[in-house]
C-alpha cells in the first residue's frame, strides 16, 4: 500500500475509540496532524500510549481495507479492532494540561522562557487549534516544573548536592546554615543560608596579586524569598574573577557577617588584615565590614553616591564635580574640586563632606590592591550574567553560577592561548597610551634616584620620580602599580645614562603579567554527576524551604529603575513621539491628556466638566 500504518495501544479503558468522533470537539482536518498527535501521545483522555509503527506485512492478516491507514486496537482487546480511513474519520482531540506540558517539553529548554502567547502561537502553527491562555500558562509551569526542578523539593536534596560539588571539586567550601528550632526532635529543619567558595577560583584568587573584592547581592525572582551575595575579584587583565556566592535571607548585618566569615577563612583574611572592599552604602554592609575587618580599606561606588546626591541635586555640573573629586589622584587635587562645589552649592558641599573622602575618593586611597577602581562594576558585570538563574529553584541557581563558572574559565584560557607579550591585552594597550604621552616629558636627574619630570611648553605638570621605591608624587604609580607618565620618561633616560635597558613593561607590577595571568586560570572547575548518582546525606534531618510570605498583588521580577534612567527612557518617549507625528502628521492619543475647554484643568473635557453640569442645572436644562 505505501504509506505508514502505526498501531496504537490505550492504557486507558474508559477510551472508546467508535465514539471520539461524537464527543463533540474540534475533529482533526490533515493526516498529517493526526500522524504528528499519535506520536506525541495527545490523543484524547490517553493517559499513557504505545506506538508502533507496523510494515505492510505485519497488518496484511488485519487489514481488510487496503484504503485504511491506521489500526487502532485496545491493549486488553476488549474492544475490536478498528480500522480508520482519513477520508471519512476525523479523530478529535481534547488538550489536558499534564498532556499538554508532555508536549511542551519537547520545546524546552528552548521554549522555557517563551511567554504564553509565543506558545500558544507555535500550537496553533503547528497543529491549528486553539488552547486557552490558562491551560498553556499551567502547562508551562508543569512542564518547567519537570525540567528545572521542584522549587520546595530541591531544598531536601541540598545537603546531597554540598556533598556531590565537595566530591568532585576537593578543597571547596560548601556551608548551609539553618534557622534556630525549638523542638530539637523535629525531624525538619529550616534553610537560612549557603555559602559556596569553589577550590580553582579559591587558588587562582589566590594568586593574582591584587586584594581588592567587590561585594554586592541581588534578589532571588523565585516564590521563596532571598538574596544572592557574590564576591568578585579582578584578574590580570582587568577582568571580574568571582570568588565566592551565596543565597541568604537577606542584605542585612547578620548575613553579610555570616558571609564575610566564610569568606576570610578560606582567602586567608583576619580581623587584622590590610584589605581593599568596594560596595555601594548598603546598611548592612557597611557595619558587618566593620565589625570583621576593622582596619580593611572599604571603598564605596561612587556612583551609588551620585545617585543619592541626585535626589537633591541633579543635573549635569554636579554630577561632573563628584567625578571630578573622586577621580582626583592627589589630596592637594582633591581640595580644589571640593572648593568647586562649594562655590556652586553650599548645601551639597556640606553633604558631600560627611562622606569621608578615604571611601570614595583616589586621592585618599592606599596602593595595597594596585587598583584605582571607583566604581562596583565587578559584582554588576557578574550579577548580570545570573539573571536566567534567579528565578530557578534553589540547587538549578546554584548549578546556573557553577556551570557558568566553570565555562567562563575554559573561555578565557582560549583567549590567553592567543595572547602574547610581557603584558595582558587589556594592560598593554592601556600602557600604550602611557608610553606616548611620557614623550611630551622632559626629565631632571639629581645623580641619585630622584627625578624632576616636566610637560613641554607648560610648568604646571611638574612632579617628582623615584625609581627605587616606583613612587611618583601624582600617586598614580603607587594606586596602579603600572608606571606613569612621568615615570616611563625617567625611565627612558636611565637608558639614555646606560642605567637602564629601556624596557618599561618590566617596571609593570606584576599582578599584570601574561604569566601570571595564566596561573591564575591554570585552575579548573570540575563538573558534578547529576541528582540519580549522589550520595545520601546521612543528616537525620530534611531540610524545608524558607519562611514565605504571599505579597498582594503580581509579584515583580524586573529591577526598579534609578531616577536618570526613568529620565532616559522619558527622552525616548519624547524621540518616540516626535518621530511619529513626522512620519504620519498625526498627533497620536495614547499618552495625552486632553483639556476641558471650560475650566482649562487637564484630565477631563468639556462633556464631563464639573462647571457645566452646574450651569445647566441652574438653568433648569
Amino acid at each position: 500500500m505505501g504509506k505508514d500504518r502505526w498501531r496504537v495501544r490505550s492504557t486507558n479503558e474508559e477510551f472508546d475509540i467508535h465514539n471520539a468522533y461524537d464527543l463533540g470537539l474540534r475533529p482533526l482536518a490533515t493526516e498529517l496532524e493526526f500522524k504528528e498527535l499519535v506520536k506525541h501521545g495527545l490523543m484524547h483522555k490517553i493517559v499513557e500510549v504505545y506506538v508502533e509503527m507496523l510494515s505492510p506485512l505485519n497488518v496484511e492478516d488485519d487489514d481488510e481495507d487496503e484504503d485504511s491507514d491506521y489500526i487502532v486496537d485496545d491493549e486488553d482487546n476488549s474492544l475490536t479492532d478498528v480500522q480508520v480511513d482519513m477520508d471519512e474519520f476525523r479523530h478529535a482531540i481534547d488538550f489536558e494540561e499534564d498532556e499538554l506540558s508532555d508536549e511542551e517539553d519537547e520545546q524546552l529548554p528552548e521554549e522555557v522562557d517563551s511567554d504564553v502567547l509565543s506558545i500558544q502561537e507555535m500550537l496553533q502553527q503547528k497543529f491549528q487549534i486553539q488552547i486557552t491562555s490558562n491551560q498553556i500558562f499551567k502547562a508551562k509551569m508543569k512542564a518547567t516544573q519537570k525540567i528545572e526542578g521542584d522549587f520546595k523539593g530541591q531544598y531536601a536534596s541540598l545537603r546531597d548536592y554540598c556533598d556531590e560539588m565537595i566530591r568532585c571539586n576537593p578543597g571547596s567550601t560548601c556551608k548551609i546554615d539553618i534557622e534556630p528550632e525549638a523542638n530539637s526532635s523535629s525531624p525538619t529543619r529550616q534553610f537560612r543560608r549557603i555559602y559556596i567558595c569553589l577550590q580553582g577560583l579559591k587558588e587562582g584568587w589566590k594568586m593574582s596579586g591584587r586584594e581588592i573584592i567587590g561585594l554586592d547581592g541581588c534578589f532571588m525572582k523565585g516564590p521563596y524569598p532571598g538574596q544572592i551575595l557574590t564576591a568578585v575579584g579582578v584578574d590580570a587583565n582587568n577582568g571580574i574573577y568571582p570568588v565566592a556566592y551565596g543565597i541568604v535571607e537577606s542584605e542585612c548585618a547578620a548575613s553579610w557577617s555570616w558571609f564575610l566569615g566564610y569568606l576570610g577563612d578560606d582567602l586567608g583574611l583576619s580581623t587584622r588584615s590590610n584589605f581593599t572592599f568596594i560596595s555601594d552604602r548598603q546598611k548592612g554592609i557597611i557595619p558587618a565590614l566593620a565589625r570583621m575587618f576593622p582596619n580593611a580599606e572599604h571603598r564605596y561606588c561612587v556612583r551609588h553616591i551620585h545617585e543619592n546626591m541626585k535626589l537633591r541635586w541633579r543635573g549635569p555640573v554636579f554630577r561632573d564635580l563628584i567625578w571630578k573629586c573622586a577621580r582626583a589622584a592627589t589630596p592637594q587635587e582633591f581640595d580644589v574640586a571640593m572648593k568647586e562645589v562649594y562655590k556652586e552649592n553650599k548645601d551639597a558641599h556640606a553633604w558631600l563632606k560627611e562622606i569621608p573622602p578615604r571611601h570614595w575618593s583616589r586621592s585618599h586611597f592606599s596602593g595595597r590592591s594596585k587598583s584605582d577602581l571607583l566604581i562596583n562594576n565587578l559584582c554588576e558585570v557578574f550579577n548580570r550574567q545570573l539573571v536566567g538563574g534567579r528565578d530557578k529553584p534553589i540547587i538549578t541557581c546554584l548549578e546556573y553560577i557553577r556551570e557558568y563558572l566553570m565555562k567562563r574559565l575554559v573561555i578565557v584560557k582560549k583567549i590567553i592561548a592567543k595572547a602574547d607579550g610581557p603584558l595582558t591585552p587589556t594592560i598593554a594597550k592601556r600602557f600604550e597610551f602611557t608610553k606616548k604621552a611620557a614623550s611630551n616629558y622632559r626629565v631632571f636627574w639629581n645623580g641619585e634616584t630622584k627625578y624632576q619630570v616636566q610637560s613641554i611648553g607648560a610648568n604646571e605638570d611638574q612632579c617628582i620620580v623615584q625609581l627605587d621605591k616606583k613612587t611618583c608624587s601624582c600617586r598614580k604609580w603607587e594606586l596602579t602599580g603600572i608606571p606613569c607618565r612621568h615615570a616611563v620618561a625617567c625611565i627612558w633616560d636611565q637608558r639614555d645614562h646606560g642605567l637602564d635597558d629601556g624596557v618599561v613593561e618590566k617596571w609593570v607590577d606584576e599582578a599584570y603579567w601574561l604569566e601570571t595571568w595564566k596561573k591564575v586560570y591554570a585552575q579548573t572547575i570540575d563538573p558534578i554527576n547529576g541528582k540519580r548518582l549522589w550520595k545520601p546525606n546521612e543528616c537525620p534531618t530534611t531540610l524545608i524551604p524558607p519562611k514565605h510570605h504571599i505579597q498582594v498583588g503580581r509579584p515583580t521580577k524586573k529591577r526598579k529603575k534609578a531616577a536618570d534612567e526613568l529620565s532616559q527612557s522619558k527622552k525616548a518617549a519624547a524621540e518616540e513621539l516626535s518621530q511619529t507625528i513626522g512620519t504620519t502628521g498625526k498627533l497620536p492619543r495614547r499618552g495625552n491628556s486632553v483639556t476641558c475647554q471650560i475650566c482649562k484643568q487637564k484630565g477631563h473635557n468639556k462633556r464631563t466638566c464639573s462647571q457645566r453640569i452646574h450651569v445647566n442645572q441652574a438653568d433648569g436644562v
